[in-house]
């Protein structure tokens, strides 16, 4: 059966640095039948003019999608995103995980009707995170078990991952105990079954909107499938200024509702009749 071809969303504010070294990944990707688009949640001129500049001379379509910055509105603009996908199937993350070479191969070689795929990351310490330039990128380097902790500290469950190849790998994938969630970094799901459940909940802010999304998907019939120990990113390191306890509570609220109503769709999402 052939791939399919994919709409990379990547969410991004206001971290040029961050975003470069991620679109260096896309630039080196095994796997070339994709296109990106930029969900960006109100960025300044500077991430128009990086983004411009990748154009010019890029592997694959990039499409800057924005929205005026109003305050955390991520959810509204990767629904806007969800709608302008040109693919049947869309693997999202973000502007602060840099995607091994393999990474949208792996989506897509997982890809399957009924189902998200649910993958991880390897979360890296500020240091190291500075340290990766375009070259430890494009020479794939950085994904190197050896070269990062020479940068610095390495987790032990880092180390696993980026050491796991092929059947063990899989078998890492059905044994661990973490739960197949829907992960805004690194998930991907058909576009159908997004919009057949309203896309994000626009309601929510930080803490667990793609969690939410990714219930409302199993609430509908899609199952999930395990891919973290397969679909590798490295998480850049950054601060989380906009993450409150009310908004955190809030997202509660609306899940847990979710979950004692077996909801499949929200009325705050792509369609607001």
């Amino acid at each position: 059966m052939a791939l399919p071809k994919i709409t990379v969303i990547i969410a991004t504010y206001n971290k040029t640095d961050w975003l470069e070294k991620v679109l260096y990944g896309y630039s080196v990707q095994t796997y070339k039948d994709f296109d990106v688009i930029i969900a960006d949640d109100g960025s300044t001129e500077e991430t128009k003019n990086l983004i411009d500049k990748f154009k010019q001379d890029y592997p694959v379509e990039i499409t800057h999608a924005w929205h005026e910055d109003k305050g955390y509105r991520r959810q509204k603009i990767l629904n806007e995103a969800i709608v302008m996908a040109k693919h049947d199937y869309i693997l999202f993350t973000d502007g602060d995980c840099i995607p091994r070479e393999d990474f949208v191969e792996t989506h897509a070689k997982h890809a399957e009707k009924g189902y998200f795929l649910s993958g991880g990351y390897c979360k890296l310490p500020m240091d190291i995170s500075k340290t990766i330039a375009e070259d430890d990128i494009k020479s794939k380097r950085c994904f190197d078990v050896k070269w990062l902790k020479e940068q610095g500290e390495l987790s032990g469950k880092n180390k696993l991952k980026l050491s796991v190849k092929n059947s063990l790998a899989d078998f890492l994938d059905v044994v661990t105990p973490t739960g197949a969630t829907f992960n805004n970094c690194n998930s991907s799901a058909w576009k159908s079954d997004l919009i057949a459940i309203n896309g994000y909940d626009e309601r929510m802010q930080y803490g667990g909107p793609d969690r939410e999304l990714g219930e409302r998907l199993v609430n509908n019939g899609i199952k999930t499938k395990q891919i973290r120990y397969k679909a590798i990113c490295l998480h850049l390191d950054h601060a989380r200024g906009y993450k409150t306890q009310e908004s955190l509570d809030r997202n509660l609220a609306i899940r847990a509702k979710v979950k004692k109503e077996n909801l499949k769709w929200t009325e705050f999402g792509i369609k607001k009749d």
